[in-house]
């Protein structure tokens, strides 16, 4: 190392430039919650318990989710992403049941972007026959799980671009979705489970990591639709028709076997004469003793 040897009055007007890379470590969390947790489905359900949009024939579940980004610090969170995936269907492929009302950050201090459902209102055409009806409803499954972490599945993804978080601050993220029922109806389950997973990431172009060891940056939501397991008033009158039938064949496979074994040909007439005979015999004989 080469240095120029200067006098101490003339190092007041000396300057040096450092460049410092800046890292903004931080430890970030969601949480999750949605309401309600769980409601009841079925063509007997009272439909005030739903909604309906403008000039639309299906009936909706509204699902308020309420997510919650916090920065546990150290530092300053320049900027983070959280994505929101929300299973669309009850398998890989149909119509897709939800439909975003509303998306809203905390405090207006970020946006979110999502694939808005072109047709909320689909209503499953009935392509079965009534005995396919029947057996799907005494055939009922337990509980059916729709995640988006399962291969196959279709999910809505909601993604949100946050503004810096100071340390120890929080923002919220507020969805208002509906879930149309109608398809719901449809499915041979009687409990079907749908998971919500929520992430949020830092932005690593902001010069932002996370700190070892912190806390989880994942959150899962549950919520269940109930069937209430009441089959629709046609498949009641089909059962009962069904039902008789059956219980008419039954008596006349009975009669049937009853008259193979020779039931209705026994000699009625022929037992009661021999009846009568027997008792006026005993009688005649009573008179003799008596007379003797």
């Amino acid at each position: 190392m080469h240095a120029n040897p200067e006098h101490e009055d003339t190092l007041s007007d000396n300057t040096l430039h450092l460049s410092v890379p800046l890292i903004h470590e931080v430890d970030t969390t969601i949480t999750g919650v949605v309401s309600p947790t769980s409601f009841v489905y079925g063509d007997s359900v009272d439909a005030a318990r739903f909604v309906q949009m403008d000039n639309m024939q299906c009936f909706f579940q509204p699902l308020n989710y309420t997510f919650q980004v916090i920065n546990n610090g150290p530092s300053r969170l320049p900027g983070s992403t959280v994505h929101i995936l929300l299973p669309n269907r009850l398998g890989s492929s149909g119509a897709e049941m939800l439909h975003v009302q509303e998306t809203v950050v905390g405090q207006e201090k970020g946006n979110c972007t999502y694939h808005r459902n072109p047709t909320p209102c689909t209503i499953p055409q009935d392509q079965e026959s009534i005995f396919h009806t029947i057996f799907a409803f005494f055939t009922k499954s337990g509980r059916k799980v729709v995640d988006c972490e399962r291969p196959g599945r279709s999910c809505l993804i909601i993604t949100c671009l946050l503004s810096s978080l100071a340390k120890e601050e929080s923002r919220s993220i507020d969805v208002r979705i509906l879930l149309n029922t109608e398809i719901l109806k449809k499915d041979t389950s009687s409990v079907i489970q749908f998971v919500t997973r929520g992430s949020v990431m830092v932005d690593t172009n902001l010069r932002a990591v996370e700190v070892s060891n912190g806390l989880s940056e994942h959150t899962t939501v549950v919520f269940e639709a109930l069937h209430n397991m009441e089959p629709r008033g046609y498949v009641v009158g089909w059962i009962i028709a069904i039902s008789l039938l059956v219980g008419i064949l039954i008596f006349l496979l009975l009669a049937v076997l009853l008259w193979k074994i020779g039931f209705f040909r026994r000699r009625y007439k022929e037992i009661i004469e021999a009846e009568k005979n027997r008792k006026d015999s005993d009688e005649s004989w009573d008179w003799v003793q008596k007379s003797q």
